[in-house]
């Protein structure tokens, strides 16, 4: 009879798992609270403390470090260490379940304390999951709970775990306690380093440009691209991650219903509404010509509903949390679209970097304006409810587009859009002739603020009602007073949203 090892931190999902090896035979060791959770369950478990004979101690500080725990994990399938085994009363342990006590997550609440952080460091699990790890030729270590379904899936077919399976997982537990290190190493330097440790996930035929070689990396091994899942198509290119990513944090910074269109890492299109299928063409609309050949990125499940409406539109990849089978059926007529399944719908790392010579640069994310933000009317006239909704959904979606930005909105769409210049009152321009007479009644918004007041005299050439910037200019009452002149309403967030 097989014997799986618990000692969990983390335990999501563990009952549901537990359960599904109990029914497969398996007997199950446990420490701490891992096996009153078990017990609790009504699942038979045996405490590592009555298996090895040696009770917890020090506080629990020590309660799998033993020669019968060590030993059965780190046993060959030989005679002597059979034999050796009997020796300490133990027995092959053919998986290890672990992950470690929350260190990251601890050191990085506000005024922790020294010693709740040592504490936090694993000793006894970090044991278990490199034996497990080194004994991959035998033994199955698993450290994270999103894995639990593949491996009762592959017991319940071939009742054990391939060799490509536990190197797989060996592999997975070695990243786990090397970045666990890492975090513990950083902290106690007090020093501000960064550990990256990247694992390849596909070569690519090229990178931006043909004579560009490139490659695609993951915070986790055999991962697909953003950690996601790619259904079906053409494997992405370097130019489809860059725009996939450019949506998808898009998509994910409205809480409504969203769709995004990105072509070259900028928005063409963005709308919100009551549903997908409501939201699909306005933002359509926004752009309809850059909007071929783009990424779509939503935040609500892909229904049969919007995917009817993507119709005979050639896009390169549509990124969604879901698919529902009907939208795939729909969809699948479409062989080269690729599909990209992003169920995890949280944005990480919380930093960004980037290369330059001989460095780089940390930044942490533009997640929006902070809490604190407060929106200040500075015209004599103060924008209507309606202006109040366009100008929050054109403030968000300016926020993705790149410097010198500006967003042209009405509802909760965006009606034309420019940015990428040197140039602010190019883009407004540029924001203009994307709208194509859309302009009228619509609002505006700008990333920073205008350094002259040609920006709002140009915005009111297009019927621009109510515009929203940082405020911040030398020439900030210049501008008001141009506004005041048109009968526009502007309201100041004292935040700048710069996107280079």
């Amino acid at each position: 009879m097989p014997i799986a090892l618990f000692s969990v931190s983390d335990k999501t999902g563990l009952i549901p798992f537990a359960k599904g090896l109990n029914s497969l035979g398996w007997k199950f060791l446990a420490s701490g609270g891992t096996a009153q959770a078990l017990r609790e369950a009504d699942l038979p478990v045996t405490d590592v403390a009555e298996y090895t004979g040696s009770p917890e101690i020090l506080g629990g500080r020590v309660k799998t470090l033993h020669p019968a725990v060590s030993g059965g994990i780190l046993a060959r399938a030989t005679d002597q260490d059979a034999a050796d085994l009997k020796k300490v009363k133990a027995e092959y342990i053919d998986l290890v379940v672990c992950n470690l006590y929350p260190f990251q997550q601890t050191v990085e609440k506000e005024n922790v304390r020294f010693e709740d952080a040592i504490e936090n460091i694993d000793i006894g699990g970090v044991t278990l999951i490199r034996a497990a790890a080194k004994n991959f030729e035998r033994v199955a270590v698993l450290t994270d709970p999103k894995d639990y379904d593949s491996v009762l899936s592959e017991l319940q077919q071939a009742k054990e775990l391939s060799a490509k399976t536990r190197r797989s997982f060996a592999n997975k537990g070695f990243a786990h306690t090397a970045a666990y290190d890492a975090a513990i190493s950083a902290y106690l330097a007090e020093a501000e380093t960064i550990d990256l440790r990247l694992y390849p996930q596909q070569t690519l035929r090229y990178g931006e440009n043909w004579h560009q070689e490139a490659k695609i990396y993951g915070y986790a091994p055999e991962s697909g691209p953003m950690g996601g899942k790619l259904l079906q198509g053409k494997p992405v290119s370097y130019n489809n991650i860059l725009d996939l990513d450019a949506a998808w944090r898009t998509a994910l910074s409205f809480e409504r219903p969203t769709v995004v269109f990105i072509k070259h890492l900028s928005p063409c299109g963005v709308a919100s509404g009551n549903s997908l299928a409501d939201a699909y063409p306005p933002a359509l609309e926004s752009d309809p010509v850059s909007a071929f050949g783009s990424v779509i990125a939503v935040n609500q499940p892909f229904e049969a509903g919007v995917a009817q409406l993507v119709g005979d539109l050639f896009v390169e990849c549509i990124v969604s949390p879901e698919f529902s089978p009907a939208a795939l059926e729909i969809l699948s007529k479409k062989k080269n679209l690729r599909l990209l399944e992003m169920p995890d719908k949280t944005v990480t790392p919380l930093y960004e970097l980037r290369s330059v010579v001989r460095g780089m640069l940390y930044q942490s994310l533009d997640v929006g304006d902070p809490d604190e933000t407060e929106y200040k009317v500075v015209t004599d006239r103060h924008p209507t409810k309606s202006e109040w909704q366009s100008l929050m959904f054109a403030w968000k979606a300016c926020q993705h587009v790149k410097s010198n930005a500006i967003v042209f909105a009405k509802g909760e769409a965006t009606v034309g859009i420019g940015g990428g210049q040197p140039n602010r009152i190019d883009c407004v321009k540029i924001a203009a002739e994307r709208a194509s007479g859309k302009s009228k009644g619509s609002v505006m918004a700008s990333d920073a603020f205008f350094p002259f007041p040609d920006s709002v005299t140009e915005a009111a050439k297009y019927g621009i009602t109510a515009i929203i910037q940082p405020g911040g200019s030398v020439r900030d009452e210049q501008s008001i007073q141009a506004c005041n002149e048109k009968d526009i309403a502007m309201v100041f967030t004292g935040v700048r949203h710069f996107r280079h």
